[in-house]
This record gives C-alpha cells, sequence and structure tokens, in this order.
C-alpha cells in the first residue's frame, strides 16, 4: 500500500497521483485529507504556501462530490486570477479519472458571458475570485445556495487585499449546514473573524508553529545606508550568479522605477504592479515562469497567487508595514521542500523590525554584508570558468578550428586560459575594481552581541572555501548537514553557509579550525577530492591562504591551486586600475558590462 492509499483516496485519485508522479503526501495532506474523508467537519489549516495545500483539499473535495448531479457542490476562494487558474487547473488534473467532473474558473478580467455559460452547462466545482464571484451572485448568474462544501484558499491573504466584506458577502448566500475549510499561512485577527462567524467548532491543523516561516528558508539582512540600496540590490544579484528572484517593492512606482533600472543595467528583469493590464501581466507571468526573466520586482499585492516551486531567493528591496505580509513574501521561496534565501536590504532605522519579525516567524536572521566588488569578480569568474567546462561543443566550430589554431598559435594552456576568460572578466573587473564599500561602517549593538552567524570580525569566526557547490547537488541545507555530519559539529557550529556553482563557502567558530583543515586533508567523495581552505576575506571572495599543517596533497591539486592563483592574478592585472578607467561613469559604461554573460 503506497501512503497515498494509506490515507482513504479512492481508485480514481490514486490512477491521477501515479500519472502526477506524487510519491509521498506533504505533512499537510497527511494531516487534513483523512479527516476531510471521514468527517463533515469545519476546518482550519495553517500551513505555509508551496506545502501542497491544494491536494490536501482538492483531493477529498473530488472524492466527496457527486459528479452524476449538475448542481454546483463546492465553491473554492482564492485572492487572485493566477492562484484560480492555478487551482482550476490541478483539480482538472486531479480528477482526470472521475467521469462527468467539471470544474470552472470564475475571476474578473476575462469574458463574463463565457464564464456564464460554462457555469450554465454544469459546474460541480466552482474555483473563484471574490470580486467577480459576488458580481456573479448579484447578477444572478450562478447560484450556490446549495453547495455542500466552501474552501477559503489563502484566506489571510484576501483578507489583506481587503475582500473581507466581499467574503461576508459570498459566505451569507451559502447554506449553514455546509462544511467550511480554511486554509492559510499566517492567523490574524480578521482570518480569527472569519473563522469564528461562519465556522461551527472547526478542527485546527497546524503545519509548523503557528504563524512561522518554513525551515527551508534562510532569512538574511543588509545593512547599508538609504542611498545604497538600489547598488546593494544589484551586488546580491552579481553574487548569486543562478539567481531567480522575486524581489518586493512598498509601491507600484517603485516597482517600476527599480525594474527600469534593472533592466537598463543590464538584467533580465521585469515589473509586476497594479497599473499593469490583464495582457502585461501575463506577459510578464509567463517570461517569468520559463526563466527569460530572472528577478520579477513586484508589489506585495501583485505577487500574491505566484507560484513557481524553483524561486532561489526573494529580496526585500523594502520591507513590508506587516509582519505577515514578511511571512507571504518568503514563502515564494523554499518551496516544494527546495530550500531558499530571503533577504532584507535595511537602513540603521528599520534594523528594528527585523527583531519583530524574527519574534513572530520564530527565526533568527544572520546579519550579513553586501559583497565588496572584488568579492564579487571572484565568485563571476568562477562561475564563468564553470560555465565553460559545462557548455556543449556546437560541431559546426570544426570547421574554423585550423584557422583558429593558426590565430592562437605560440600561445601555451595557461596563457590561453587567461586570455579566454579575461575577454568578459575584465569587463566586468573594470566596473567593480574601484567601487565603495556599501556596508555601514559602524556596527549595530545586535550584530556586536550576537556572535555566531552575525560576526563578521575576525575574532572568534573563521571563513572557509569548500570546493563544492550546487553541480555537485548542493543547497544551503545540505551542504551544511554534510559538514556538521562529516564534522561532528552541532547545527549551530556552522553558519554562513553560501552555495555557488562549483563551490561554496562557510563559517565556524575559530576553535573549529584545526579540526576543519585536518579533517578535510586527503578527503574523497566518491572517489573525488574534497579540499577545505581558509578564506582570507570575510565575505569569502580575494586570495586564498594554503594552511601549512596540512600535508600530503595530491599533485593533481597543487596544479589546481596553482591555476587559481593565477586566475587571481588578474585581478590585479586585468585593467582599469592601470588604465584609470572611471567606473560608473555614464550610463553606456553600465550597459557594457554584458552581465548576460556571466549568468
Amino acid at each position: 500500500m503506497t501512503k497515498f492509499e494509506a490515507l482513504g483516496l479512492n481508485s480514481a485519485l490514486l490512477n491521477a497521483i501515479t500519472d502526477l508522479g506524487f510519491e509521498t503526501p506533504s505533512e499537510v495532506q497527511e494531516k487534513s485529507i483523512p479527516i476531510l474523508l471521514e468527517d463533515e467537519i469545519d476546518l482550519v489549516a495553517l500551513a505555509q504556501t508551496g506545502t501542497g495545500k491544494t491536494a490536501a483539499f482538492g483531493f477529498p473535495l473530488i472524492q466527496k462530490i457527486d459528479s452524476n448531479s449538475r448542481t454546483t457542490q463546492g465553491l473554492i476562494l482564492s485572492p487572485t486570477r493566477e492562484l484560480c487558474l492555478q487551482i482550476t487547473n490541478e483539480m482538472q488534473l486531479y480528477s482526470k479519472y472521475v467521469k462527468g467532473l467539471n470544474t470552472v474558473a470564475i475571476y474578473g478580467g476575462a469574458s463574463i458571458t463565457e464564464q456564464a455559460r460554462q457555469i450554465k452547462r454544469g459546474a460541480q466545482i466552482v474555483v473563484a475570485t471574490p470580486g467577480r464571484m459576488k458580481d456573479m451572485i448579484g447578477r444572478g448568474i450562478i447560484d450556490i445556495s446549495k453547495i455542500d462544501y466552501c474552501i477559503l484558499d489563502e484566506a489571510d491573504e484576501m483578507l489583506n487585499m481587503g475582500f473581507y466584506e466581499d467574503i461576508k458577502d459570498i459566505l451569507s448566500n451559502t447554506p449553514k449546514e455546509k462544511s467550511t475549510w480554511l486554509f492559510s499561512a499566517t492567523m490574524p485577527r480578521e482570518v480569527a473573524a472569519i473563522a469564528k462567524k461562519f465556522m461551527h467548532h472547526p478542527t485546527e491543523i497546524t503545519v509548523g508553529a503557528k504563524n512561522s516561516g518554513v525551515d527551508t528558508v534562510q532569512h538574511e539582512y543588509y545593512l547599508v545606508g538609504g542611498r545604497d540600496r538600489y547598488s546593494a540590490l544589484k551586488r546580491l544579484a552579481d553574487a548569486n550568479p543562478g539567481i531567480f528572484s522575486v524581489v518586493f517593492c512598498r509601491t507600484k512606482r517603485d516597482t517600476q522605477k527599480v525594474a527600469e533600472k534593472l533592466i537598463e543595467d543590464g538584467y533580465n528583469a521585469g515589473a509586476l504592479h497594479g497599473d499593469l493590464s490583464q495582457n502585461q501581466r501575463d506577459l510578464v507571468m509567463n517570461a517569468f515562469r520559463k526563466k527569460q526573466i530572472q528577478m520579477l520586482v513586484a508589489t506585495d499585492v501583485a505577487a500574491r497567487g505566484i507560484d513557481v516551486d524553483d524561486i532561489t531567493h526573494v529580496i526585500n528591496y523594502q520591507l513590508p508595514d506587516e509582519i505577515e505580509t514578511y511571512t507571504h513574501r518568503s514563502g515564494r521561496t523554499g518551496r516544494a521542500g527546495k530550500s531558499g534565501i530571503s533577504m532584507v536590504i535595511v537602513t540603521r532605522s528599520e534594523l528594528r523590525k527585523i527583531h519583530a519579525i524574527e519574534k513572530k516567524i520564530k527565526q533568527k536572521f544572520i546579519a550579513k554584508k553586501i559583497p565588496t566588488g572584488i568579492e564579487i569578480c571572484e565568485i563571476q569568474l568562477y562561475h564563468l570558468a564553470n560555465k565553460i567546462r559545462t557548455t556543449e561543443i556546437n560541431e559546426e566550430v570544426n570547421n574554423y578550428l585550423p584557422a583558429i589554431h593558426d590565430v592562437l598559435d605560440g600561445l601555451d594552456r595557461d596563457e590561453l586560459i587567461q586570455k579566454i576568460v579575461s575577454v568578459e572578466f575584465t569587463r566586468f573587473y573594470n566596473y567593480y575594481s574601484k567601487t565603495k564599500d556599501l556596508n555601514s561602517t559602524e556596527p549595530d549593538r545586535r550584530e556586536r552581541n550576537r556572535g555566531g552567524s552575525g560576526d563578521f570580525s575576525s575574532n572568534g569566526s573563521v571563513r572557509y572555501f569548500i570546493n563544492v557547490g550546487e553541480r555537485d547537488g548542493y543547497d544551503w541545507m545540505s551542504l551544511k548537514d554534510f559538514l556538521k555530519d562529516t564534522l561532528h559539529l552541532g547545527k549551530d557550529d556552522l553558519f554562513r553557509v553560501d552555495v555557488k556553482d562549483s563551490f561554496s563557502f562557510f563559517n565556524t567558530e575559530v576553535t573549529h579550525k584545526d579540526q576543519i583543515l585536518e579533517t578535510f586533508t586527503d578527503f574523497k567523495v566518491k572517489g573525488r577530492f574534497v579540499n577545505v581552505e581558509v578564506s582570507n576575506s570575510p565575505e569569502g571572495g580575494g586570495r586564498r591562504r594554503r594552511d601549512k599543517g596540512s600535508k600530503g596533497k595530491r599533485d593533481s591539486r597543487d596544479r589546481d591551486r596553482s591555476r587559481s592563483k593565477r586566475r587571481e592574478g588578474n585581478f590585479s592585472k586585468g585593467g582599469s586600475r592601470r588604465s584609470g578607467s572611471k567606473q560608473g561613469s555614464s550610463s553606456g559604461n553600465r550597459r557594457s558590462k554584458k552581465r548576460d554573460g556571466f549568468y
């Protein structure tokens, strides 16, 4: 018996689950599905976005619906058009083996006549946004007076968007004896009021701590001056070459402005806010899902309903006014069991908000520094080298190889590598070599007192380089687990784990230094040497020095190290320090950086 069979689902649903490739139910599914199938109850389920809530209410709803009756029996309310369409699509996939079951989406921005026609043909399940649903009820197009089940999905988001009165009006048109299932990431007062008014002794399920964040998300904050916020955003993007992110701003004006500046500076960015037409929103979201846009700059309202599982970073360009809103923002990453990072760019006056959020989500923020220009150059250099290594060879180039060999005749291997890398790297170096340190110079009290994750000085914290990264299958969670198990350290002994394409960085207290370097002397994983060295730079950039106590290094590792030093030599040879070029002298210079070559 599979785990889904054990939940009590019928064969039609199990066949659909097999087709979808689902193997193991999530925690919210394990807790919700059996009790919803067993009894006619009201349910309040608190779980973060991305934990499988649609299946948690979708499977039981489909199993309980009478597909032989054309009467509308189930109503699902969701906050946005995007989420409405997504739920409808998933419900149709779940019910593919249930003959005669129709699920119809009702939302604004589309033809109400066509939606009315679909309802008239028979829709046992209706998925709707509150505004359009209230409109159709008022016009007498839809009758929900006989429904058996009402589901409020992302209830806190609907109420944050101002749908409280609409939801009350809609629910007042439903029978009292129905079952109401409320799914929400947080439990603010308004959600509790809805539960009290329209639900009868609801059963409550909580996945994780109530109102807390998920443990797959690492929370970081970066302290900068108010005028450096945009420059800090660019550096965070450049320090994470594979970034696929949502950048949150408070207003539509800031959202559009930041997106336009990012595009002007050569980033694959787009804006998502309320002033866009529905067609413009669809174009932006389609480009984002296809990863043609790597940085989606959005307002909180416009971003609701974004459901993309592989977002790597959420960047809070500005903190929201409400803590619950931050919970929703950070919930856009770390979904479906994957890890994610939520970054916050703050000024000194906003630090008190960080502490308030920590108390609410029951997780600590890591105080981090904006990378320096040289640190970004090193990260980008290794990323470029890895991209060259993994690029598939186009056989069409073979026709030109004899002539190319003639052009490159006389260059030895190392010189050729230096020149190939420098073609793109020098542009990047010219831009960053003379940029200033964006970090606030005076350490704040919390940073001084925290130790551990907030300590950037040399008093007790050591930064290490390790030659494994994302292409080896690691993210910050799995690498931390690997190091913890290998070194027999506690979870809190390892911090500031930053994973890049083919290498990573991590910190420990200085007391663990000898143990770490000794453990990783001639250390192999699946026949490959895993090398750990001390990094001189607090953020993991610049030259790394060799520890004198390590012995027995293989020749191949020495060659790798010497090549690394030659590459690092490019930092001082490559250009603008001697040529005297002025960084940031014009927008044209910014455009010429050709960042796409480093993504």
